[in-house]
């Protein structure tokens, strides 16, 4: 009897420790936020990363459609599209320009259409068995302007 009556007070000790959340809550609050931080401040430094290189290139392709659309006046499009990638750190990108309707580009009354598309490679990813390829996204603007139609060739 005596036996069993130790094994009951060594059980209902044990269930009293187990019940005991003293000094818990603070071990929960500091493993939920370690675990909670690390992802939530990579996910803000890689959003940054892409919007900041969105807004490059959509600043890219929109200058670059003013200075074309602009004439030869308005300065040099390559100059512009290096200043403004430069701008924004952009190290690789592709340009592209096309008219609408087709024919001598730009035209008068017509349209200037130029599309840049660059690659964001996302923040702290080692180039360990290529992982730094594989961890890029693209972005792409495109910016259409107008041509007046009393625009004249320099």
């Amino acid at each position: 009897m005596r036996r069993s009556n130790r094994c009951r007070d060594a059980a209902r000790r044990l269930r009293r420790l187990i019940a005991d959340d003293a000094g818990s809550a603070a071990l929960e609050f500091l493993t939920v936020g370690v675990l909670m931080l690390v992802p939530l401040t990579y996910l803000v430094l890689a959003l940054g990363q892409i919007q900041s290189q969105t807004l490059g290139v959509e600043s890219a392709a929109r200058f670059t459609a003013r200075v074309i659309a602009s004439g030869p006046a308005a300065g040099d499009p390559d100059a512009v599209l290096a200043s403004v990638t430069r701008g924004y750190g952009i190290q690789s990108f592709d340009a592209d320009v096309s008219c609408r309707p087709a024919g001598p580009c730009p035209a008068p009354g017509g349209t200037v259409l130029v599309t840049v598309t660059a690659s964001v490679k996302l923040p702290l990813v080692p180039p360990l068995l290529g992982l730094d390829r594989l961890a890029v996204v693209p972005v792409e603007a495109t910016a259409v302007q107008k041509v007046s139609r009393f625009w004249e060739a320099g």
